[in-house]
This record gives structure tokens, sequence and C-alpha cells, in this order.
């Protein structure tokens, strides 16, 4: 039994980043033609991420009732999913819903949380999915979450392409005053 776990967990480590390469050429394509994304690969890019989310019961126990309440990673795992919710809805909130998903392709923003990040929505839910993974703590958690990151870079690579050529060297300015992740002082 424990072998079928790790070949499943093995064959969405693969798959996933597949997938996700696959969704996020379309993304660019869209972006080149149209200059924002179309319905299609919006909903392509909503579900990379939901299969994502939902691999978590491949990689995670995700049985509640194995849950330590009591290890000092169980409040770090709520600190980090709760805050990481508000910060996401906070950067999403800012941006507006069609904007956030990238249909809407007016106006480049760097403010509010985007002065510390080009990417808070994205670093945002990357916390969501840590401190989710944490209530789990496993290897296959610290893969599960190592995907994450493998998908949303592939996502901002994408972005940055487009944005780079939609917004030039207002784009370029942004990127040497502002980090791609994290800001942290001194350092972009």
């Amino acid at each position: 039994m424990d072998m079928d776990r790790d070949w499943t967990i093995a064959l969405t480590a693969i798959v996933l980043p597949i997938l996700g390469a696959l969704v996020f050429r379309r993304v660019g394509q869209d972006y080149e033609r149209f200059g924002k994304l179309t319905r299609f690969s919006t909903f392509l890019q909503v579900l990379i991420f939901f299969l994502h989310g939902a691999s978590s019961y491949v990689f995670l126990d995700s049985r509640l009732s194995v849950v330590d309440v009591r290890s000092p990673l169980f409040g770090l795992a709520a600190v980090l999913l709760v805050g990481g919710l508000v910060m996401l809805f906070a950067a999403m909130g800012r941006l507006g819903v069609r904007k956030a998903l990238g249909q809407d392709a007016t106006g480049l923003h760097c403010s509010g949380l985007y002065r510390h990040s080009r990417n808070p929505q994205i670093l945002s839910y990357g916390l969501v999915v840590a401190g989710y993974a944490l209530f789990w703590p496993s290897w296959s958690g610290v893969l599960w979450l190592t995907i994450y990151g493998v998908i949303a870079h592939m996502m901002i690579r994408t972005e940055e392409l487009h944005l780079r050529k939609t917004y030039g060297d207002s784009y370029v300015e942004y990127c040497e005053r502002t980090a791609r992740y994290v800001q942290l002082r001194g350092r972009k």
C-alpha cells in the first residue's frame, strides 16, 4: 500500500509541472495574441492551481484527527495560513478580480503590497500552501510546496514577459526597485 502511495506521489509530482508548462505556454500565447487572458486561458490558469490544491490529498495525510494541535508547528501553520489568506485577499481586492485574473490589462499596479513584491498574490498563496502543509509535516509536504513554487514561477515568468512587452521602461523601472518575490532590506 505504501508503494502505491509513493508511485502516486511520484506520478503527480511529474504530471503537475508538465501540465503547468502547457497551461502557461497557452497563457503566454493569449497574452501575445490578445494582450490579456481569454476566459479559457483564465480557466486553465485557475485549474492548474486548483489541481495543485486538490493534490494535497495525494501528498498530505489530510486527516484532521492526526493534526497535533500541541505542536509549535501547529501555531506556525495557522499563522501562515491565516496571514497568507489575509494578504491574498488584500492584494486581489486592491487590483479587482478581473485584473487579478489577467482579464483586465489596463495600467501597471505598483502600490500597496505591490511596492514590496511584484507578486504578492502568488507569495501570499504560497504562505497558505506552506501553512496547510505544516498541519501534516512530511517529506511529501515539502515536495507539494516545491511543486507549487515551480508552477507559480512558471506563471510569474509568463506574466513578466507580457508586462515587459506591454509597459516597457515603466515595468523595467518597477522591476529595478521591487523584488520579484520579497523585498528584503537593501536587496531585490
